[in-house]
């Protein structure tokens, strides 16, 4: 079985831009390339588990997501990083009802778990919302990291203020 570091895209993989979907607008945030490489080193498959409600609202669609998630990849491959797999939830509870893949539903992860035959239990997830916590949770991921400014209490493993911290 093989381990993954699952990270949320917005305010983890990169800075956080009410819903970003154009190449242009997308900006890194300061410490993920060195913590996934960190990571892949180590043998962990970089797996991304994003909500992506904007398509839902028709703030954008799946095709500018696509576009999009292939340029990451293509970045991230540029500077020595594998993104193993994107996944995302397209879906809003107020427009689309209950889903499996919203987190804090659990979907996303279960799906990387079936597909790549994941440990979860040594795997890690890297979250900027407690709603990232929840479904990670939920899925069986044994180490759990909210990066967040400004939380005091989480069900995280552990709060981190910056990427950094990791390092």
């Amino acid at each position: 079985m093989r381990k993954a570091l699952f990270l949320d895209r917005d305010g983890v993989v990169n800075v956080e831009k009410n819903y970003l979907h154009k190449i242009e607008d997308f900006e890194l945030l300061e410490g993920i390339i060195e913590v996934c490489r960190t990571y892949q080193d180590q043998g962990y498959l970089i797996i991304i588990v994003t909500n992506q409600s904007g398509i839902s609202r028709g703030y954008y669609t799946e095709e500018d997501f696509a576009l999009l998630s292939r340029w990451m990849i293509e970045h991230f491959k540029a500077l020595g990083i594998t993104i193993t797999h994107i996944y995302h939830c397209p879906h809003h509870e107020n427009i689309d009802g209950a889903c499996e893949c919203r987190k804090p539903e659990p979907g996303m992860f279960l799906s990387a778990q079936k597909e790549y035959n994941l440990d979860m239990e040594h795997s890690v997830m890297i979250g900027d919302n407690e709603r990232d916590i929840e479904a990670s949770l939920k899925a069986g991921v044994g180490m759990n990291i909210l990066l967040s400014t400004g939380a005091v209490t989480s069900k995280a493993n552990k709060i981190i203020h910056s990427l950094r911290e990791l390092l």
